[in-house]
């Protein structure tokens, strides 16, 4: 059975790291490994892997990677450049996954021409931004159908990072990675470069994701944005210009 590595790139993350770890930890089957790469957090986010190992048996190797350069694109670079495993699964450190996570993953990928993510449900402590969270299913089909047509009818479809993208390490490192250039849609860049490899697909399953930033901004102001950004990326607006619409929220 192939062996199916997590990566989780973090930065100041110590309010959510804690209950992801405590999820992968019931995982059935288990990971083959949890690498945390971390770039230059400045809370407690990097003790609480040591802190989770020392009080529960985990399922899964656990290990702790600290990048010099801050940046997802390079984080998740640089844990996949460590990862032991045949497949890559990229999880954000606000996002929790089923327990047959590992499993849904290598059914998945037992068509050799495919990559994948999941179906994103925001929610938070107080609701479920369900909104939201149809808008995010349904842009996963119409993004690609709208700006990329001819990629769309070979499988394009766009996945974002709180939809646990993974695929094949060979598929990933044959496509370049994620481009460590891009600030921010580097998961929709590395989508378009993984349709060369095979189709892309959405999961029927659902990860449950932080609402943290529509919390922030209020539900009219991240509504603007997320199509502003959506779109502005379809007609090509260079990514460093998205990212100034786009602050870090912890």
């Amino acid at each position: 059975m192939q062996r199916v590595s997590i990566i989780i790139p973090t930065l100041n993350e110590a309010t959510c790291l804690e209950r992801t770890l405590r999820q992968l930890s019931i995982l059935n089957p288990p990971a083959w490994e949890v690498l945390v790469v971390d770039g230059g957090s400045q809370d407690e986010t990097v003790a609480i892997p040591y802190g989770i190992a020392a009080l529960h048996t985990l399922s899964a190797a656990t290990r702790v990677i600290s990048s010099s350069t801050a940046g997802r694109s390079v984080q998740m670079n640089l844990g996949a450049e460590t990862a032991t495993g045949d497949i890559l699964c990229f999880l954000h450190a606000d996002t929790l996954v089923p327990d047959d996570m590992v499993a849904v993953i290598q059914k998945t990928l037992s068509d050799a021409k495919i990559s994948g993510g999941f179906i994103s449900l925001m929610a938070g402590a107080q609701q479920t931004r369900w909104g939201f969270s149809l808008h995010n299913y349904l842009k996963t089909y119409y993004a690609p159908l709208l700006f990329r047509p001819h990629l769309f009818v070979k499988g394009l479809r766009l996945l974002f990072g709180d939809q646990v993208i993974f695929c094949r390490r060979t598929d990933f490192w044959e496509c370049g990675g994620f481009d460590a250039a891009l600030p921010i849609m580097e998961e929709a860049d590395l989508c378009l470069k993984l349709v060369r490899r095979g189709r892309l697909k959405l999961v029927n399953r659902v990860v449950e994701s932080s609402d943290r930033r529509v919390a922030h901004w209020g539900e009219v102001k991240a509504t603007a944005i997320y199509l502003a950004i959506g779109f502005l990326w379809g007609f090509g607006v260079p990514a460093k210009y998205l990212k100034l619409f786009y602050e870090d929220i912890r």
